[in-house]
């Protein structure tokens, strides 16, 4: 597994990616993590967010 959670074989319903360099990312702008975290305690901003999840794919091109 290279990434931090299980990755499914079809997307996460209601979850919208668009990071397409992420391991989870799946074409149409889904998501294929098992569950996400997203951190950042008492943010009040989406900017002061972010995606615990993450993680590069090995395969995306720079």
């Amino acid at each position: 597994m290279q990434g931090k959670v299980q990755k499914m074989e079809s997307h996460n319903p209601g979850i919208k990616c668009v990071v397409n360099t992420c391991y989870y990312y799946a074409e149409g702008d889904h998501c294929n993590a098992q569950k996400i975290e997203v951190q950042r305690r008492n943010a009040t901003t989406s900017h002061e967010t972010d995606c615990a999840t993450f993680t590069k794919n090995q395969q995306s091109m720079s």
